[in-house]
């Protein structure tokens, strides 16, 4: 009677994990890949890179716009005035004189800067009206139907040419640093991915192992009424159902946490609803070579560019010390036509020349060595900022090779713990089937349940760690190695 009792509870234990594994298929299921692809496309951090990279294209777009010719049109349409004002008269003397005028003024003028040279050059067109009102009304025009200037300071600083060496670089930064950012949320993504797989397996074993150590205790609660096991091996298998019930618990906890960590990481826009992840199996055989990681590393990383950039700026601020002398002799000139009139036709017509030119210096004769002070911790700061920049190549360096080392080394022992876990699971299955008849003490089937457990997070770590480093190399380097191609997104 109890054997059938046994087999009954057997049967009926059976039926429930069958249930409970024909659920779990129904749900929809999610590779590292697919977790992956959603990551970058659809999660809030893919947005934010996304706007970043075009907030800094269109900064870019401006800076261009700088070296680009402006065209502006600027008026006064109209400045009337009716005062009281202190007139200067031809004796010299000050006279409080009532005046009432209208003045119009409109002038269209295109400018266009010499980054060579830090100067600029512009010509202009335009008209003026003056009326005067009141009992001697009068009109005149002033008419500039053509006017060039140009403006070139020397020995100065010039801005705009080490902004055109400096600028392009930051582009490309931000440019390659989305390719960047997109990768990080692989390597994000593929953490989060294995948090919530241990947590998902964690979960099922202590599913089978509360099913298991219920079954073979009341099995044994037969074999204690039939006097064939003491009351310890039984007082045993009951604390082994009721810790299995608690790490069941904590599994579904963690299993939940884990759950909304990665939901809140893809995003709403995913409209995951429920699902389940399934482990990579297949692990890649691809080879990585140091030089070609370092190179393309070299070719394709936005950090890179970084040094060079660092490098310049240090530099830019050596020129902008010597530029800022104090020296500051500006040449100004301009050529045109110009006219007045009492009518709009004749202010352009019989248009005579008007020339003008300017030298503007200002020399300091005493400043005590600030200057030549400035210099000096410039040029120090550009010989430490030169050697940070080398230290951090070498360790930009260090860090693509180590990570390289890594993987193979990853990849090795992810193949032994694979290994291991198939052997500790057989293990388990034959272990079990031994005490079921009696073969083998709880105690040594409780130490191969364990091992069996240990073997199964061992390589789930192992799977981890493998693929963590994968995509981390991806993104030290910007390059598949699977597909033998650089990477890079586009919006």
């Amino acid at each position: 009677m109890r054997i059938k009792n046994l087999n009954l509870i057997k049967k009926l234990l059976l039926c429930l994990w069958i249930f409970a594994s024909t659920q779990t298929q129904a749900q929809r299921q999610l590779t590292l890949k697919q977790v992956i692809d959603i990551a970058k496309g659809e999660s809030p951090s893919a947005l934010v890179a996304k706007n970043t990279k075009n907030n800094r294209y269109w900064q870019y777009r401006t800076f261009q716009s700088n070296y680009k010719p402006q065209l502006v049109l600027r008026g006064t349409l109209p400045n009337f005035n009716r005062a009281i004002n202190p007139i200067t008269l031809p004796d010299g003397q000050v006279a409080f004189i009532n005046q009432s005028f209208a003045q119009n003024n409109l002038t269209l003028g295109l400018r266009q800067v010499i980054s060579a040279t830090g100067g600029a050059i512009w010509v202009n067109t335009g008209l003026q009206r003056l009326d005067i009102l009141g009992d001697n009304r009068s009109t005149s025009f002033l008419a500039t139907p053509a006017f060039i200037s140009f403006e070139q300071p020397l020995f100065v600083f010039n801005e705009l040419l080490w902004d055109k060496k400096i600028e392009p670089l930051r582009y490309e930064e931000s440019q390659k640093k989305y390719s960047e950012d997109i990768e990080v949320l692989s390597v994000r993504a593929t953490g989060l991915f294995f948090d919530l797989l241990l947590s998902q397996i964690t979960m099922d074993l202590a599913k089978k192992n509360l099913a298991n150590n219920d079954t073979i205790y009341r099995i044994a609660q037969g074999r204690y009424e039939m006097g064939r096991i003491a009351e310890n091996e039984l007082l045993q298998l009951e604390l082994g159902v009721m810790n299995a019930s608690q790490q069941l618990s904590q599994a579904q906890l963690d299993f939940q946490n884990n759950l909304l960590s990665l939901k809140n990481f893809l995003g709403n826009r995913a409209n995951l609803g429920d699902f389940t992840l399934v482990a990579p199996e297949e692990i890649p055989t691809f080879e990585i070579d140091e030089q070609v990681a370092l190179e393309q590393a070299k070719a394709n990383r936005e950090r890179y560019i970084s040094f060079k950039r660092r490098i310049l700026e240090s530099e830019r601020q050596v020129a902008q010390a010597r530029g800022d002398n104090g020296i500051d002799i500006n040449i100004t000139g301009s050529i045109g036509f110009t006219n007045r009139a009492a009518s709009f036709g004749e202010a352009y017509a019989n248009v005579q020349n008007q020339q003008i030119f300017n030298i503007g210096l200002q020399i300091p004769i005493l400043d005590w060595g600030r200057q030549k002070a400035r210099i000096q911790t410039a040029l120090a700061n550009e010989e430490v900022t030169k050697s940070i920049v080398s230290q951090d190549v070498l360790a930009f360096e260090q860090e693509v090779l180590q990570k390289v080392r890594q993987f193979k080394i990853l990849r090795e022992q992810l193949q032994v713990s694979k290994r291991s876990d198939e052997v500790a699971q057989k293990s388990y299955d034959i272990a079990q089937n031994r005490y079921l008849i009696a073969k083998i003490t709880i105690n040594e089937l409780i130490n191969i349940l364990k091992a069996k457990d240990d073997a199964k997070r061992q390589y789930l770590t192992s799977l981890r760690s493998f693929w963590s480093a994968y995509y981390e190399l991806r993104q030290l380097t910007l390059y598949d190695f699977e597909k033998k191609e650089t990477i890079y997104y586009q919006n």
